[in-house]
């Protein structure tokens, strides 16, 4: 399946002794640079459309090519790990993402929203590279009862990466623009347009060095060997079964893909939305720094949300925050001022828990069949693409009455958790 090599049996690659601490500390950092340059992109949608003149539906549309890029790139970022190995996959993905930031810098110059819409298709290929082959490589260089600690350290940092991005988009992207630091419908002149297409320039320039040197340092470190593939189940086994016939997957699938066009409309919007003059009347690069309460009420929440479920099962957690973040949407669509700003942000903490725990929901009792369900669950992560969908009733509606439709999405996510979630096995007579 799409974004799942095969994958090698935990712990099975590091001799008794051996340290992977070393290589889980570089690693790490892959996850903090995919986490900050995929969050950068909620302060640079604002200041394109303000260069580029777009409307919301063009807007989202970057973001939309982002998410296209995860369904495009999954299947031959796989076999190129199955042909190169995984070092030099991640080598590849991050020399592919400095290749797309190095393009920015042309498309800024340009300026051309055409060639931005390549280069960021290009970071997020390159971004899935990392995503296919960093995951399972995590999980098999350490023991295999602290597997699932060390994907949780990692996707930690993940989450630094993605409250640092804010901040470091506000100062250098919007705060370095006339568009970024003027109130909500200032109109530009073109010599303005220019000028601040150009600051897009530095802040790409220091992203594709970091990620050059990244890339460097993992060619010459010497990673521990991955094992031999041992988790496909036989051909003959495998024809007993069949992935549609676990509810559970069958509703998570689009619980994913649904849960993704509420996160992204949320984070791409947000800036727009804080900005206007009933809400927050705040400039882009004010606007901007908000942001990070947002990612970091994300952080948060998951801390929190792992926590509880050590107590209350995981399906009454999901539809207790589906719950919370429907009524918080409801509140940002029909009040104005800073209540409708902070409702906003409070919806982060809300989703925090939602892709993890629709996740591991999904592939609960799927057997000799789990490896195939995770990639169809990996794949529903192009659902992001489908925020140009928002972007158009922003435009046709107005941008408040717009997060009507990230309420909608709570509620198949309250539907999931309280009744498509359940492992029932269509046609066995029983749960599994």
């Amino acid at each position: 399946m799409a974004g799942i090599p095969r994958s090698s049996t935990p712990g099975a690659a590091v001799p008794a002794g051996a340290s992977y601490r070393p290589a889980l500390t570089l690693l790490a950092s892959l996850f903090f640079m995919w986490g900050f340059i995929t969050v950068i992109n909620n302060t640079l949608l604002p200041h394109l459309r303000s260069v580029f003149d777009l409307n919301y539906t063009q807007t989202t549309l970057i973001e939309s090519v982002w998410f296209i890029a995860y369904f495009v790139a999954s299947i031959p970022s796989a076999k190129l790990i199955e042909r190169i190995g995984y070092q030099k996959s991640l080598v590849v993905g991050l020399l592919v993402m400095a290749a797309g930031s190095l393009g920015m810098t042309l498309a800024a110059s340009l300026p051309s929203y055409g060639v931005t819409l390549v280069m960021l298709f290009v970071i997020a290929s390159g971004i899935t590279l990392l995503q296919v082959a960093a995951n399972p490589y995590v999980s098999v260089i350490g023991p295999p009862e602290t597997a699932s600690s060390r994907l949780n350290l990692v996707q930690a940092f993940n989450s630094v990466g993605t409250m640092l991005a804010p901040m470091f988009g506000a100062y250098l992207i919007l705060g370095r623009s006339v568009g970024g630091t003027s109130k909500a419908g200032t109109v530009l002149t073109e010599a303005e347009r220019l000028a601040d297409a150009q600051s897009v320039i530095l802040p790409y320039v220091l992203v594709a060095a970091v990620l050059a040197v990244l890339a460097l340092v993992i060619a010459k470190f010497p990673l521990p060997a991955m094992g031999q593939a041992t988790s496909r189940v036989a051909r003959e086994e495998r024809k007993r079964h069949s992935l549609w016939n676990h509810r559970n997957l069958v509703f998570g699938v689009p619980a994913i893909f649904i849960y993704l066009i509420a996160e992204i409309g949320v984070a791409n919007l947000f800036v727009n939305f804080v900005s206007q003059p009933e809400i927050a009347d705040l400039t882009f690069e004010q606007a901007g720094r908000y942001l990070t309460f947002l990612w970091g009420g994300m952080m948060v929440g998951r801390f929190l949300g792992a926590l509880i479920m050590q107590k209350v099962p995981a399906e009454t957690v999901l539809a207790a925050f589906s719950v919370g973040a429907f009524v918080v949407m409801l509140i940002t669509v029909f009040t104005t001022g800073p209540l409708a700003m902070w409702m906003l942000i409070s919806v982060g903490f809300f989703h925090s828990i939602m892709f993890p725990t629709i996740f591991t929901l999904g592939i609960k009792g799927l057997g000799p069949l789990t490896e195939e369900g995770s990639g169809l669950l990996i794949m529903a992560i192009a659902g992001g693409a489908l925020v140009v969908v928002q972007g158009w009733l922003a435009d046709a509606y107005g941008l408040q009455l717009s997060f009507l439709l990230t309420a909608a999405c709570e509620v198949y996510i309250l539907f999931y958790a309280l009744w498509g979630a359940k492992p029932v096995v269509r046609g066995s007579g029983g749960a599994v």
